[in-house]
Parts: structure tokens; sequence; C-alpha cells
């Protein structure tokens, strides 16, 4: 009798293609919507065509990309920071009325804002780890104290409900070099935010996928029971996330000091959202422990191409939260199915 020689494929071994492997990468989904979003404005706006609107495409992109790169790293480690958007406002609040009401360099007011920032995100990082609930709760009811606050202090300092003008106050004109600069390049003018958001968009992509801490991150929010038995630093890397998201507030808070001259104390409210939703668009999901940085910086990109798209359309703007909508749904359902391709493999 001959025996017949069976060769089995090894699915751990086997080789996939450059093609699947491709469709398996969290930020796929936008990077396909990105496109899509470019050809119909290109087809539909003419002013879009425009090179001389490239700037303002990527100013409004990187307002909102400061902020999804570091809220993307937070969802990954499987939480959320409904503080955000106020945050930003407490950042440029605090800069302005401290260098003003006690008469300091601007500079000064600049680094109490960012020692603020980083103390509010270890605070949400803090009270989340000794109560044990959810971050939607925990950064919920800091959403509402610095809403309060943010309003609150600002009458009592300046009567009124916008910081006082600090234009003509030592450093002032170095600080908005810093935070509020513009390039031109050929003919298209750039704000300073644009390279920010860059370099945060790379500084961030090289943490979560080429260091220990990148491993923590998404070991964290995948399962940290599991991690912490494996001896990954539970505690210190969530609170380090809440950190790095007031890092981006205190970023994103002194550009719109620098660049408006004030801050009103109502806004912020609401922005929260559009940072998550750009994290998700980008690939991350829900439930923690996937995602990507590169992803969200794409989602934000969409979310500029599509606000300016409309207004350069002539369409009416009021579907552009209807549009957010859609495009939430829809990231949400290709976030999942390639997150179980991406098991699969």
């Amino acid at each position: 009798m001959t025996a017949t020689t069976v060769t089995a494929r090894d699915e751990r071994v086997a080789t996939r293609s450059r093609a699947a492997l491709f469709l398996s990468r969290p930020e796929v989904g936008a990077l396909i919507g990105a496109i899509a979003i470019a050809i119909l404005f290109l087809a539909v706006a003419p002013a879009f065509r425009k090179v001389e609107n490239i700037g303002t495409i990527l100013y409004g992109s990187s307002t909102i990309g400061l902020m999804a790169v570091t809220v993307a790293l937070l969802m990954i480690g499987g939480e959320f920071d409904l503080s955000a958007g106020v945050g930003v406002t407490t950042s440029g609040l605090t800069a302005a009325l401290t260098a003003w009401n006690f008469g300091l360099n601007v500079w000064v007011g600049v680094l109490i804002a960012l020692i603020v920032s980083l103390a509010i995100g270890a605070f949400n990082g803090w009270l989340l780890h000794i109560t044990g609930l959810p971050s939607f709760l925990v950064t919920l009811g800091t959403f509402f104290v610095l809403q309060g606050v943010n309003l609150a202090v600002t009458r009592i300092v300046t009567g009124g409900v916008t910081s006082n003008d600090i234009t003509d106050m030592s450093g002032w004109t170095s600080a908005q070099h810093v935070f509020a600069a513009s390039f031109t390049i050929g003919k298209v003018e750039l704000n300073i935010t644009i390279f920010y958001w860059i370099l945060l968009t790379i500084i961030g992509g090289f943490l979560l996928l080429r260091t220990r801490v990148g491993n923590w991150i998404f070991a964290v929010g995948g399962d940290s029971s599991a991690a912490r038995a494996v001896g990954v630093p539970v505690v210190a890397t969530k609170i380090g996330l809440f950190m790095a998201v007031g890092f981006s507030c205190w970023l994103t808070g002194m550009h719109m000091l620098f660049n408006y001259n004030n801050v009103q104390s109502g806004q912020g409210v609401g922005n929260e959202f559009i940072y998550i939703i750009a994290a998700v668009i980008g690939g991350c999901l829900l439930t923690g422990g996937y995602g990507s940085v590169v992803g969200a910086s794409i989602g934000a990109l969409i979310f500029g191409m599509t606000q300016l798209g409309i207004t350069y359309a002539g369409w009416n703007p009021d579907w552009f939260k209807t549009f957010l909508g859609v495009m939430l749904l829809l990231a949400t359902l290709v976030n999942m199915y390639v997150k179980k391709k991406a098991d699969a493999r």
C-alpha cells in the first residue's frame, strides 16, 4: 500500500499578500474615505481646487488633529475624555487671566497654563483609578466643573465672558510667533499648527508602534487585568495618556489665545465629540485596544475637507452635522470589519 503524503498549510506561517496586509490596517477606511471626499469636492467645488485654499483646509484640519492624536491614544488605551473640549478653553483662559491679573510676563502665564492642563489630565486619570468609575462619568464631571470655572472665574477677573487684551504685555510677540505664526510657501499660507500637527502625529505613531509604552497602551486598552498580571503599569499608563490629552489641550489653547488675541469662556463645548469622531473615523474602536494615530489625523483631515468643501460647494452647512453622524456610523462598521480581519491573521 502506498502512503499518500498530504501537505497541510499552516495559517500561522502563511504569507499574506500586500493587499491583504494593507486592508487589515486600522486607518485604511479613513484613507479611502479621505480620497473619496477629496475627489467629490474637487469635482463639485471650484474653490476647492485652488492651490491657495490648501492652507485653509489644512489649518482647519490641524486644529482638530492636534487633539485627535492624543484622544486616539487615550481611546486605544480604553478610555475617553469628555472634558477635552472645555479643557482647551481652560488652558487659554489660564494663560491670559493669570498674566493679565498679576501683571506677569505672558510666558509665565503660558507655563502656568501647561501645569494646569497636565494637572487636570493627571487628576482625571487618578480619579478614574481610585473610584473605578467609567472614564465617561469621570470626565463628564470634569467637563461640567471646568465649564463652570471658565465662566465664573472669567466674570470675576474681567467682569465679562472674554479674557482681557494682553497683546501689549511683555512676551506676547515671541509667544505669538511660537503658537500662531504663519508661513507662505509659494501661493499657500500655512499656519504653524499644521507643522505641530504633523510632528505630533509622527511622535504619537512612533510611540504607539515602536516603543514599549505603545505595547502598554494596546495592552491596557485590550484587557487591563491581563496587562496588570504580566507587569504592565496600568495606572501609570492611563494617567500618562490623560496627561497627553492635557498637553494637547494646552497646545491648542495657546494657539487659540495667540491667534485670536482673546478667549471666550463659553468656547469648546461639543468639540470633545469632534475629537472622538475623528479618532473613530481613523480606526479607533470605542472598546479600546485597537486603533491608529495616523488614522486619527486622517480623520481630522476628513473633517477639515468636509467643513470647507461644503462651504466652497455652496451647499447648506446644516448638512455638516448629518455628514458627521453618517461618517461615525460607517467608520464604526468598517473598523469592526477590519478588526475581525486583523484578528484572523
